[in-house]
């Protein structure tokens, strides 16, 4: 059976197959990373080792003829909290038995506010610089967790420095309006905001947590689309940004499960971004309905899951893509997989080679799709 609906071909983010921006980290960059942890290797001589292995990592997505790179998140430990480590007015915490999830396996780190925030002289800005070098006439492509997140962390931590919720969020705000000109100025077209806030918000079950807590998971949804917008407001005209949504992917695990339905049309009709990346490898992320509340923004159907090698079947990728194109025009949808392959160092349970054979998937159903 071939697919219903034939879309056309895109050259400018999101592309039709495009990527989350995680990899599975090599052997090499393991032991390397042990090794600086054991106080045996240099900063310097890890970083060699990972230029080293970044530049095999975008040899290989060119070589699958990616239009995006990334550099695998090599630089990292965590997907989210290095940057918010990076924040000035931050501190890296190590979380109690009450920390402990499907999400906190073998480490629970977290971070808390100390300090007045500010993005300062963030170090993610020279690795964005050392990515978009290396990865040559190649659009790079730049991930860091959201605005939303930051403060839906923080607020589990607690602190002790603001005392009020709107002085709060527009420090919050000018770090990310600080953050995205630096990005862009760097030479960065092509942003992803990483968010897990909309997943929790998504699950009955943690709205209900939510709520037990004092805070009311409807509130809070309108509080953090205006949080993103006022984000990236500032952004300029010839940058692309994405939110993307995920439910958890910490070593092939996850935290929530539930259907768009109950923030759909507060974040589909209200987020200003340009692109969602969406989960939906499965039922734990619903149907497709509730993406009748999208605008104009283009839709990456996250449909290819990364928490195991099995391959799907490619004419039931093109079947989910067509019932999606029910609801958002075909040339609006995009193919990725569901998250990335690695959220922390220790990456998700299959082998590298599995990794390339999903991209590869991705790849050829999106030809056969728009062509």
């Amino acid at each position: 059976m071939s697919s219903p609906v034939i879309g056309s071909t895109r050259n400018a983010p999101p592309f039709r197959y495009d990527i989350v921006g995680s990899f599975l980290r090599p052997e090499a960059l393991k032991a390397a990373r042990s090794l600086h942890a054991q106080g045996t290797m240099t900063a310097g001589e890890l970083r060699e080792v990972e230029n080293i292995e970044i530049a095999k990592l975008l040899q290989q997505q060119k070589s699958l003829g990616l239009h995006a790179v990334t550099d695998g998140e090599f630089r990292r430990s965590w997907w989210h909290l290095d940057f918010f480590f990076g924040v000035q007015g931050t501190q890296k915490i190590t979380l109690g038995p009450a920390g402990s999830s499907k999400e906190s396996v073998n480490r629970a780190e977290s971070f808390k506010i100390t300090g007045k925030i500010a993005f300062g002289d963030h170090p993610m800005v020279a690795d964005f610089s050392s990515l978009q070098q290396m990865a040559g006439v190649t659009l790079a492509k730049m991930t860091i967790p959201s605005p939303a997140l930051f403060h839906f962390v923080q607020d589990y931590n607690g602190n002790e420095v603001y005392s009020d919720s709107a002085t709060l969020y527009g420090d919050i705000i000018q770090v990310y309006r600080d953050a995205i000109q630096a990005f862009y100025d760097a030479g960065c077209r092509y942003l992803q905001l990483d968010d897990t806030t909309w997943g929790t918000l998504c699950s009955g079950k943690h709205r209900a947590h939510l709520r037990s807590r004092g805070v009311d998971p409807d509130q809070l949804a309108k509080d953090y689309v205006r949080l993103i917008n006022e984000s990236i407001a500032a952004r300029p005209a010839d940058m692309t940004i994405a939110l993307h949504v995920c439910r958890g992917n910490l070593r092939s695990t996850w935290f929530a499960a539930g259907g768009y339905g109950p923030v759909a049309e507060e974040l589909f009709a209200g987020a200003e971004v340009d692109a969602f990346f969406l989960e939906y490898d499965n039922e734990r992320s619903g149907d497709f309905e509730p993406l009748r509340f999208i605008r104009n923004q283009f839709v990456v159907l996250g449909l290819v899951t990364t928490k195991h090698g099995g391959l799907e079947s490619k004419e039931q990728l093109k079947a989910r893509i067509a019932e999606a194109s029910q609801y958002v025009d075909i040339n609006q949808l995009c193919l990725s997989t569901q998250c990335g392959f690695a959220s922390s160092e220790e990456g998700n349970i299959l082998t590298e080679e599995e990794q390339w054979d999903k991209l590869r998937l991705v790849i050829e159903t999106a030809d056969e799709v728009w062509e």
